[in-house]
């Protein structure tokens, strides 16, 4: 296993990386809308917030050799189901014909009260 880090994302709050790589597989820790350089929330909404987010999960694939191209799964938390649409709207702006398989749960409360969080399994280049 090999653990990823790259300062293009936000650092890890707790005791976990923000990918491992096993074989040719990585996988993400759920990113939140955190900016790299500030460790501050971004975004007043849930599709600003997924941007960043997505933002985030593209640096951290980056960093382990992947891209969003290369996602297999996805998994989506949502601090209220109501913005699904949003979200998903500019989820689809990111991936663009390339349609990874995806959960998409409401969840009672995300890390830092976040709308959204997202991580991530994909293929190494």
């Amino acid at each position: 296993m090999e653990n990823v880090a790259t300062d293009k994302a936000p650092q890890a709050i707790g005791p976990y990386s923000q990918a491992i790589i096993v074989g040719d597989h990585v996988f993400t820790a759920g990113q939140i809308p955190l900016d790299p350089a500030t460790m501050e929330m971004t975004g007043g909404n849930v599709a600003e917030q997924t941007d960043r987010v997505l933002r985030n999960l593209a640096a951290v694939l980056e960093a382990a050799g992947s891209d969003l191209s290369r996602v297999i799964k996805t998994t989506v938390y949502l601090a209220d189901m109501a913005d699904f649409a949003a979200m998903n709207e500019v989820y689809a702006k990111h991936f663009g014909s390339h349609k990874p398989a995806r959960a998409a749960i409401q969840a009672a409360a995300l890390p830092k009260n976040a709308s959204v969080e997202i991580d991530a399994i994909a293929l190494r280049r």
